[in-house]
Formats: structure tokens, C-alpha cells, sequence
């Protein structure tokens, strides 16, 4: 009987000190410096569209820097707007952070209840920009912007535009198009670019706002009518402007990073730190260059500022445009 009241006397006290290991493990890794454990890169768009080719190029070398596993994880849905608004319920201890994208997360807010309001976005970086272009496919009767003008005059709503998201960049684009050109298209909206794009090369919509990257990746195979740029863009030198053409029009989509409201400024500086490394390493400002993309580094500071300013600016674009 002694033996038996020992024995179970052992196994209460193996028990506790496994319960207070764990607890010492526990508090141990709520003050170990951030991060110390796998970090979660929420991606809001299809497998395939900038947001994802991307967080993939990112990944690994946020790895070296910050020594965590970094784990790409699909929030699909809205034009991005499922991601973003369960990147505002997540903890905020840095371990869910979430590619975002100026203008969708201003004017989302703005014109419709997403779940999220844009100043619980809250910014870490900006690591690039993409000019959108009007563009059909190579083997399109519309050589010109005019001539496709001309017959989406005659033929209202039979222009159909496929762009990615509902009120994104490329929403945006398309309806400021069709007020400059007093003639009515047709919008149609994809979860990512990657399926606008399969879309549009299978012969499924007239037109594209395309992403400077996609048209770069497909240079082939479609036709520029113009770019929403103010001076011609690189890659596509004899492609005029849509402003030369008589039409005052600028649109692109910035892409970056966030976190959920109430992050700690520490890791907010860490994260930023890490994204600010990789943006400025020459070899992979060439890599975005090269795929279509203008290549940015901008932190937290400068965002904060620019969005600000954005919102201003698509606050008074998006009015009278609602769909």
C-alpha cells in the first residue's frame, strides 16, 4: 500500500512539473523578442495574381530576416474585402499580416458595408505599384481606343471590361473610362487577376483595365490601347497614354502590407524593417522591373500619410460613381 501511495505520489508530481513547464514555457514565449514563432502571409486574391507571386517572392527572405517560418495563407473573396476583414479581427501580435492594396481598401469602405473600415487597415509597407492599361487581345478589331469608342457608342453595355474586384483600381478605372467617353460598358469582376487575365486571353470579355505586370507577362498576345499613366510606360514605349489621347486619366494599384488595429509600434518596426531590406536590395527592385512592376519603399510612416491622402482624393472620385 506504501508503494502504491508513493507511486501515485510520483505521478502527481511528474504531472505538475509537466504543468509548470508548460506554463514557464508559455510566459517565456510571450516575452522572447518578436517573433518567435511562424508568421501567418495572408494572401487576399487567387493563387497566381501579383498579391500571391508576391508574398512567394517575399516569403523566403522574410524567413532569413526574421528567422520564422513565414506560412502563405488564402483569404479569397470580395475583391479582397474577406481577407481584409479578417485581417481586422485577427490578434494583433504580428503573427497574421496581410497583403493590401490602395485604392480597394478606400474605396470598398466607401461605397458599401464590407466589414472593415480603412483606417483598421493598418499599414507596414508598400513594396510596389502597377499601372493599369486599357488593352485588348492582338487579334481584336480595335485598333485604336477610338475605334473601340466608337462602337461601344453604338452598341451600349456591349463593351464588357473585366477588371479584378469590385470596387478596386480596376473597377475605378473603368467606370472613370466610360464617364470620360460618355458611352456605357460593361464591368466584370473577377476574384484575382490571375482569372481576369484567363478570361480575358480566352476571348471571354472585350476588354481588360489589365495590370502593367499581366500585359508584360502577355505582351504577345494583346493590344495596349492606352496607358491610365502620365508619361508612357517602359515596358510598352510606343503604347500612347490615355492622356495623350485626350483623356485625364491616371490609375494604378499599390500593393503592401498590414496588420490588424492595435499592433504594437515594436513589431509594426520590425516587420517594416525586414520589408525595407528586401525593397531596397538592387537585384530585386530589377526582378520587379523586369516582371512590369514600379518598384517602391515606403514605410509605415509615409503610408500612414499617403493613404490619408488617398482617401481624400477617391472620396471625392467615387462620388456619383456608385454602381
Amino acid at each position: 500500500m506504501k508503494r502504491l501511495h508513493a507511486a501515485a505520489g510520483f505521478a502527481v508530481l511528474c504531472l505538475a512539473t509537466l504543468c509548470f513547464g508548460a506554463a514557464v514555457r508559455s510566459a517565456w514565449s510571450e516575452v522572447k523578442p518578436y517573433p518567435n514563432h511562424q508568421i501567418t502571409y495572408m494572401v487576399c486574391f487567387d493563387p497566381g495574381g501579383q498579391s500571391d507571386r508576391e508574398a512567394r517572392r517575399q516569403a523566403p527572405l522574410l524567413e532569413k530576416l526574421l528567422g520564422q517560418k513565414v506560412i502563405i495563407d488564402y483569404k479569397i473573396g470580395g475583391g479582397g474585402a474577406l481577407g481584409w476583414r479578417e485581417l481586422t479581427r485577427a490578434k494583433p501580435d504580428g503573427y497574421t499580416m496581410a497583403g493590401f492594396n490602395i485604392p480597394h481598401v478606400i474605396l470598398q469602405p466607401l461605397q458599401q458595408d464590407v466589414g472593415y473600415k480603412t483606417d483598421q487597415i493598418v499599414p507596414v509597407f508598400i513594396f510596389h505599384k502597377t499601372p493599369l492599361a486599357l488593352a485588348v487581345l492582338a487579334t481584336s478589331p480595335y485598333k485604336t481606343v477610338n475605334d473601340l469608342i466608337a462602337y461601344a457608342k453604338k452598341n451600349p453595355g456591349a463593351v464588357t471590361v473585366g477588371g479584378s474586384g469590385s470596387f478596386s483600381g480596376y473597377h475605378m478605372a473603368t467606370l472613370r473610362f466610360e464617364k470620360l467617353i460618355g458611352a456605357k460598358l460593361t464591368y466584370v469582376p473577377f476574384t484575382g487577376a490571375a482569372p481576369q487575365m484567363t478570361s480575358f486571353l480566352g476571348g471571354h470579355v472585350v476588354a481588360v483595365f489589365g495590370a502593367s505586370d499581366d500585359l508584360t507577362r502577355y505582351m504577345d498576345k494583346v493590344r495596349v490601347l492606352g496607358f491610365a499613366t502620365e508619361k508612357r510606360f517602359p515596358g510598352f514605349p510606343d503604347a500612347p497614354t490615355l492622356t495623350e489621347q485626350g483623356f485625364d486619366m491616371v490609375e494604378g494599384v499599390d500593393r503592401g502590407i498590414a496588420v490588424p488595429p492595435n499592433t504594437p509600434a515594436p513589431v509594426i518596426k520590425t516587420l517594416e524593417a525586414a520589408f525595407m531590406d528586401i525593397a531596397r536590395r538592387p537585384e530585386f527592385q530589377e526582378e520587379q522591373r523586369k516582371g512590369g512592376f514600379i518598384p517602391l519603399a515606403m514605410g509605415h510612416e509615409e503610408v500612414k500619410a499617403y493613404m490619408k491622402k488617398m482617401t481624400i482624393l477617391y472620396t471625392d472620385l467615387s462620388k456619383g460613381l456608385k454602381k
